[in-house]
């Protein structure tokens, strides 16, 4: 089930408030959400929600025995059981398939393999769970003594299958005690609807375009069709994930939760390092304080600060998916990220255009690393960015030109902080909040006309 699909809009999402709302006790509350977060999930994984629940009570487990052994050695050996477990499920499911394949090419090794089926989420929601036995190991948190309670943090529907990454301490006090606001409920369904549209209106396009400009199988790609399919897919990517973290940001306020910004508008970045602040920050902040901060952070030499930092980036690459040219691409990032420290503050005395420049066509380079799975295929893209295309234009170019052309442009300025400074500027009029209501309603009416006649609506981040 997703946000964007008829279903979840015109039937589970009215019956969830309906009942949601009949009783106000945080008990009867948490028994409804943990309910239908997991009619949710199992919609799509029937079978896989029993692993979602295992890892959830292994983890329930450790940390209570973390918490009431006085032993060092028990409390890291129950950690490492806990966390152990729970990456050893991700790197199974995940992963398996790679290792093998990979191991087998290395060996010359005549090896049969059928990867495991990837659950939905399993990425998020094991990174959520690991947050929740570290800090009760570190005495940052509280262990829970509920097992029902920690199975709503994890299982919480709005960001189980594509995140945000919720940190349990950011959510500890709500999942005992929260109340909606008539304000609060407003406020979340217009961000919700907002992030609906977002969706629906730009990303969907942004992947129709995509689709028409990018030729199938190993058709060469003209300059103009690799350049003008990297934009698209760039911001197709970038709608289409934080559409989904505005709706789950939207529908936890609305629910009680608060969860923070998942993306600051990435694309008026004028560094490599500002552009990592701005996009998917709570995986950034994950592999800061759960990796990177344990592993030594910058606090020894340089060198192991640079070992360090190469890890995070692997590891942020890898965490994508199973396949190489997602470590490629953490490793790009990684190589931009030294380019940035190394000319230090002579970086900054360059003009802000040409910063930003540099930092959006790095961007879209990365982007293209990201796209292909497929090496070859993404040779051959690298090679049309950089003038190994002709003609300058190909056929399907002028085709998703001739359809998408002026939708693009629009498509690029919904992507910068144009909406927040408007609406910054009319706060203070009487108008500001019916204006608000009409707007996000707008747009969710019209989604759904969109969605009625659309068939390509999946959430690329569901397959992370």
């Amino acid at each position: 089930m997703v946000f964007s699909g008829l279903t979840f809009l015109l039937l589970f999402l009215p019956l969830l408030l309906l009942v949601y709302f009949i009783r106000g006790s945080i008990r009867w509350r948490n028994g409804v959400l943990v309910v239908f977060s997991l009619v949710f999930y199992a919609w799509g994984e029937p079978v896989m929600v029993v692993l979602l629940v295992a890892t959830t009570l292994i983890n329930f487990l450790c940390a209570r025995g973390i918490a009431k052994s006085q032993r060092p050695a028990g409390r890291q050996l129950l950690l490492w059981l806990g966390v152990g477990l729970s990456l050893g499920s991700l790197v199974y499911f995940k992963y398996a398939g790679l290792l093998v394949s990979t191991a087998a090419a290395l060996l010359h090794l005549n090896l049969s393999f059928t990867a495991p089926r990837l659950p939905i989420g399993i990425s998020f929601y094991t990174f959520q769970i690991i947050t929740y036995t570290v800090d009760v190991y570190r005495g940052r948190v509280p262990v829970q003594n509920s097992f029902w309670r920690l199975l709503l943090y994890v299982s919480c529907f709005p960001q189980l299958i594509a995140g945000p990454i919720v940190q349990y301490g950011d959510v500890a006090d709500a999942l005992s005690r929260r109340t909606t606001t008539p304000a609060d409920f407003t406020r979340g369904m217009e961000r919700f609807f907002l992030g609906l549209g977002k969706k629906v209106l730009l990303a969907n396009l942004c992947g129709s375009f995509l689709l028409t400009c990018l030729p199938e199988g190993t058709a060469p790609l003209s300059w103009g069709g690799a350049w003008l399919s990297a934009l698209g897919y760039t911001l197709q990517l970038y709608f289409d994930f934080s559409a989904y973290s505005d709706m789950a940001i939207g529908l936890g306020r609305v629910l009680g939760f608060t969860y923070g910004e998942n993306f600051q508008y990435p694309f008026v970045s004028l560094s490599p390092s500002e552009f990592w602040r701005r996009w998917h920050i709570s995986l950034g902040r994950f592999f800061r304080e759960y990796v990177y901060i344990p592993l030594g952070g910058s606090r020894g030499s340089k060198l192991k600060t640079l070992k360090n930092l190469l890890i995070v980036w692997a590891l942020t690459g890898l965490w994508h998916g199973a396949s190489w040219n997602f470590l490629l691409w953490g490793l790009f990032w990684f190589l931009l990220q030294m380019v940035d420290k190394l000319l230090g503050k002579g970086y900054d005395r360059i003009p802000g255009v040409l910063r930003w420049g540099f930092t959006f066509g790095c961007t879209l380079i990365g982007f293209v690393i990201f796209y292909h799975t497929d090496l070859s295929l993404l040779m051959q893209h690298l090679r049309a960015l950089f003038g190994g295309g002709l003609p300058l234009l190909d056929e399907g170019v002028r085709q998703a030109l001739g359809e998408y052309g002026l939708f693009l442009p629009v498509a690029f300025v919904c992507a910068l902080p144009l909406l927040p400074l408007i609406g910054g500027k009319l706060q203070k009029t009487a108008f500001a909040k019916p204006a608000a209501a009409v707007l996000s309603v707008g747009v969710g009416l019209l989604s759904l006309l969109f969605l009625i006649q659309q068939s390509y609506n999946p959430f690329i981040y569901f397959r992370f």
